[in-house]
């Protein structure tokens, strides 16, 4: 490996290391705090702690009958409640640890600034439509960026998952590098890339992540598959909002 990489991970590998577990969960609890009491996800919120898996399904299941009820791409999805249930996803990342840390930091940065524009852009439909009218669809920072980039973070966990229950022998890193090749990697940097790979190596085992999830091996399995079928209509609606307007997914 060439002397420019191996600097580069150590420092990320540095950089990570100094980030306190600690801050992270006060970070998370933070969030969560400040969903608490907004409306539509109380009940996913005051279950997260004890089961974040429950809470993300049971927040995915909300929006994925609402848009089965209203008719899929022709109804104009809440900016707010879709950010509130895609902060839960964010505990998630935090379990898998620095393979996916780029990850994490590009989603829950991305789920923020589409959660402070909600008050401006009440939909997702608004989002895509100011910036198709300004041009800035695919422009770096743009709203339709961002939800282009929260779409793929809940597209990872959705693989993830997949793979993750495909069988017992398959390990979480063979899981988890099956899931980012196919959703992520096509739009990560040579050095993106480089530096998943090499933390892919300190995965937690199957067990470990159960543990951390507060998840037993037949309860896990029964989230992680509610959260599967879930969150597909919810991704598939996303990438209609593009379709529709002619924008490609290819990016």
């Amino acid at each position: 490996m060439a002397p420019n990489t191996l600097s580069f991970l150590g420092t990320i590998q540095r950089h990570y290391k100094q980030k306190n577990k600690k801050i992270e969960e006060k970070t998370t609890r933070k969030r969560i705090s400040e969903m608490d009491g907004e409306g539509g996800f109380e009940d996913a919120v005051s279950e997260s702690v004890g089961s974040p898996l429950s809470a993300i399904a049971e927040a995915f299941e909300d929006l994925s009958d609402l848009l089965k009820s209203r008719g899929g791409v022709k109804f104009d999805l809440d900016l707010k409640s879709f950010c509130d249930a895609c902060s839960l996803v964010s505990v998630l990342f935090g379990c898998l640890g620095i393979a996916f840390k780029f990850a994490e930091m590009e989603y829950v940065s991305k789920v923020q600034d589409l959660k402070g524009a909600s008050e401006e852009y009440s939909t997702l439909n608004n989002v895509l439509d100011y910036d198709v009218e300004m041009d800035t669809v695919k422009s770096a920072g743009s709203l339709s960026r961002n939800l282009r980039r929260v779409r793929q973070g809940l597209d990872l966990i959705r693989a993830l998952f997949q793979n993750f229950l495909s069988t017992d022998e398959c390990s979480l890193k063979e899981a988890a590098s099956t899931a980012y090749a196919k959703v992520c990697a096509p739009y990560h940097t040579w050095a993106i890339r480089t530096a998943v790979s090499a933390g892919m190596y300190a995965l937690p085992t199957r067990e470990q992540l159960l543990e951390r999830l507060n998840e037993t091996k037949e309860s896990a399995e029964k989230e992680m598959r509610r959260y599967i079928e879930a969150s597909r209509p919810v991704i598939e609606y996303i990438d209609m909002l593009y379709i529709s307007r002619n924008i490609s997914l290819d990016w």
